[in-house]
């Protein structure tokens, strides 16, 4: 099977069974190495990206469902840490052991794409499925709220 679509703003396509996980197309096929392999069954959010927007579980999306439409990985918000909750994740010190992080980043970013001055609330709603072993949550919430306040100011 062909699929084509769009990753990272790039038009890709792949020659692959149709019940390939995007994940490891993600990973495996097209080699950007990220987004991250957790428990495989859509529950820890270790491999979130953002599929036309929505924040979805690559290990749980077939390639075919992806066909025509925008994939977005952790590379597509900068490639030197200028996006701001890239910017803020360091200010905090928010990635301990970092296996969660790019499915954190992913989350947030499409919370922030939606609403630029989250509550608490927001972002525990967002967040809800992005499981840290380190336990940083006290410091994502703090990373989110730091970034959606640059994101205001200098939009």
């Amino acid at each position: 099977m062909t699929v084509k679509f769009t990753l990272n703003g790039k038009e890709v396509e792949l020659t692959s069974s149709g019940d390939t996980p995007l994940l490891w197309a993600i990973r495996d096929e097209i080699g950007l190495m990220g987004t991250k392999f957790g428990c495989g069954a859509g529950l820890c959010g270790a491999c979130t990206v953002h599929l036309d927007g929505q924040p979805i579980r690559s290990c749980q999306t077939t390639i075919s469902q992806v066909t025509g439409k925008s994939v977005h990985t952790i590379e597509s918000l900068s490639l030197d840490a200028s996006h701001p909750l890239q910017k803020a994740w360091i200010a905090h010190q928010v990635p301990q052991c970092g296996y969660c992080q790019s499915g954190q980043l992913m989350s947030a970013a499409a919370l922030l794409a939606k609403n630029t001055q989250p509550s608490d609330s927001d972002i525990d709603a967002a967040m809800n499925g992005n499981l840290c072993r380190c336990g940083t949550y006290n410091r994502v919430r703090a990373a989110i709220k730091d970034a959606a306040t640059e994101m205001r100011l200098h939009g």
